[in-house]
């Protein structure tokens, strides 16, 4: 019997729980295929997973992104062996050989490596969906964006401007604010040293031509952002609340929409944004096309064994990243 080494959540908890066991090589079944791993992605969806904030029963091996080759298919498959794939959204990606449907994988351009490919397929497509779907970004749009030295708000930054939008920008130190103004940010703001993270917000705002309030903001941070959030936005702008890095928004009350100016709040997650092949193509040739083009520069911030992945979610958990973080098997 032959077998491969995974990533497994052991119990609900902090990064403690995940240990590296032996499991059994699966066959792919009809329109599966069997992926050998190349590299793993490392996101807060794995760590809501893994607290049980998403509902979960452990043990399981964890990861719901990755970027491989194609070794073998079942009957039907409509991806062949040795082709270049990505795919996200899809449990148990964090071993060294994984099965897949086959119409869930994404195909890999030839000048596209797979870290990459691996890099910017959950995030990519995630932020693709932000400035498309959720808010249609455009020209003069002024957007907020928190965290954005992070994996996904470096790509946000990149998204907006190439489409004529401005960005203001936080993020926690003056290090990863030069990361942010590199990626084409017109404001920055370090938030672990305001005082009023609203009013500095305003004053930016102001600064870019947007006295009223900006259009939209994509907060990934979550609870320690959400009211100055809220604040920020002109009336009938929009809050896209996309994560949760300093903890999940507590309960509020929906009169805050109409006091604030008749505003929008959206909690949108990518599953409900790739529900069928032809979406999730579309988003995915986009992004990699982005990235062929030299529009969209994907940054990898580190990349870690199996065995130091709970050093991986410490660091992302401990919002010291800046960039994407792999786990390579």
């Amino acid at each position: 019997m032959a077998t491969m080494r995974a990533l497994v959540v052991t119990r609900h908890g902090g990064s403690e729980v995940l240990a590296v066991e032996e499991r059994e090589v699966p066959d792919p079944g009809p329109g599966e295929a069997l992926v050998e791993v190349a590299a793993g992605g490392v996101n807060f969806i794995d760590v809501y997973q893994r607290e049980g904030i998403y509902p979960t029963e452990p043990p399981y091996v964890q990861g719901v992104e990755a970027a491989g080759t194609v070794r073998a298919v079942g009957e039907g498959a409509v991806v062949a062996v040795g082709d270049r794939v990505a795919l996200s959204l899809t449990a148990g990606l964090h071993a060294e050989l994984v099965i897949a449907d086959s119409t869930r994988l994404l195909p890999v351009p030839d000048d596209v490596d797979l870290e990459t490919a691996c890099a910017a397929t959950l995030q990519g497509m995630t932020a693709h969906a932000l400035v498309t779907d959720c808010v249609r970004v455009e020209e003069g749009t002024v957007a907020l964006v928190h965290a954005a030295a992070g994996g996904v708000g470096q790509l946000l930054t990149q998204m907006i401007t190439s489409r004529g939008g401005t960005v203001i920008a936080t993020a926690g130190s003056q290090a990863k604010l030069e990361i942010a103004r590199s990626r084409g940010a017109a404001e920055l703001i370090d938030y672990s040293r305001s005082d009023d993270l609203a009013a500095d917000i305003a004053a930016a705002a102001d600064r870019v031509g947007a006295s009223r309030g900006v259009d939209v903001v994509y907060d990934g941070v979550g609870r320690a952002t959400f009211d100055a959030s809220l604040a920020s936005l002109r009336p009938r702008g929009t809050l896209v609340l996309f994560g949760g890095a300093s903890g999940q928004v507590p309960p509020f009350d929906l009169q805050r929409l109409n006091s604030g100016g008749s505003l929008f709040v959206t909690r949108p997650t990518l599953a409900h944004y790739i529900q069928d092949r032809d979406e999730l193509l579309m988003r995915g040739r986009e992004v990699f096309a982005d990235i062929s083009a030299g529009r969209l520069d994907i940054a990898i911030h580190h990349r870690y064994p199996f065995a130091e992945a709970a050093a991986a979610y410490d660091a992302l958990e401990g919002r010291e990243t800046t960039g994407k973080l792999l786990l390579v098997p």
